[in-house]
């Protein structure tokens, strides 16, 4: 492949596009020193406890540790939470910032991370669709009302040891049970998707307004891989449906299902950058 040849044709199509839509995974958080958590290996390094305890991270992402041992599963959590909270978005974040402020149709963004690293960036939150809920917001385990509420400034401590959560844990402002991140997690039938769904419409509302001006859309992929393939099946059926050409950036799982597509080789920041300094030329 000639990855210089892609990147001049990913110039080309997203300087030219009248609309942009991001889309994003895990992959695009490694280069603000956050973990992608792939495969079992990656998960462990990043919490050496849960392999002692022999968990993998599809063990842990589960409601039922909520009623199973609280503790450990505000560990799994609250650790997260505290972590995204003090990570600053890396640079390609503000340079898709920057592109998508120049389209004439607009932006969005499409992401399956819970970090809330878009909103920071200075992404529009009413243009940013969390398709797998925010660890921002909480929700009730006992689904006592509909309430999705701000996690704010509440502040959970984890004993590194243990891997527990001290209390007081989050509870619910309106029953006083236990809550929990309003993020889907494996086997869940519990979350609320109240707010993601307002963000989707959002989305589809913004989709045929772009259509219906028959504006130029790109989609520009980012560090989204194939064990959880939700964002890479989006890209894929929104740019079949508008005729839109897919920028696909991922340094493992990058390629494309037809030629018109575009696939870059390389991580979140360099593959962003190169592309940026291309458009400047």
């Amino acid at each position: 492949m000639d990855v210089d040849l892609q990147l001049r044709r990913a110039a080309q199509v997203l300087g030219a596009a009248d609309a942009l839509l991001v889309t994003a995974g895990a992959g695009i958080g490694v280069d603000s020193g956050l973990p992608d958590f792939r495969g079992d290996k990656g998960f462990w390094k990043a919490y050496p406890v849960a392999a002692k305890l022999g968990l993998s991270f599809y063990d842990l992402a589960n409601p039922a540790w909520f009623h199973r041992g609280p503790g450990l599963a505000w560990a799994f959590y609250g650790h997260r939470l505290n972590l995204y909270r003090s990570t600053s978005p890396h640079r390609g974040f503000h340079i898709l910032l920057e592109l998508s402020a120049r389209k004439s149709c607009g932006h969005f963004v499409f992401t399956s991370n819970v970090d809330g690293q878009f909103q920071k960036a200075g992404f529009d939150e009413n243009r940013i669709v969390e398709c797998h809920g925010s660890i921002h917001w909480f929700q009730c385990m006992q689904e006592c009302s509909d309430l999705i509420w701000d996690a704010g400034v509440v502040e959970l401590t984890v004993d590194e040891e243990s891997f527990r959560a001290l209390p007081p844990l989050p509870g619910c402002p309106n029953c006083g049970g236990l809550a929990r991140p309003n993020i889907l997690m494996f086997g869940d039938w519990q979350w609320n998707s109240r707010r993601t769904d307002g963000q989707s419409t959002g989305l589809r509302l913004w989709l045929n307004g772009v259509s219906e001006k028959n504006a130029r859309l790109a989609i520009v992929e980012v560090g989204a891989g194939r064990a959880v393939s939700t964002v890479r099946n989006m890209s894929e059926s929104i740019a079949a449906r508008f005729g839109a050409t897919l920028v696909r950036i991922n340094p493992r799982d990058f390629d494309v299902p037809i030629k018109r597509h575009i696939s870059i080789p390389l991580g979140a920041l360099e593959g962003i950058s190169r592309i940026a300094a291309l458009m400047g030329e």
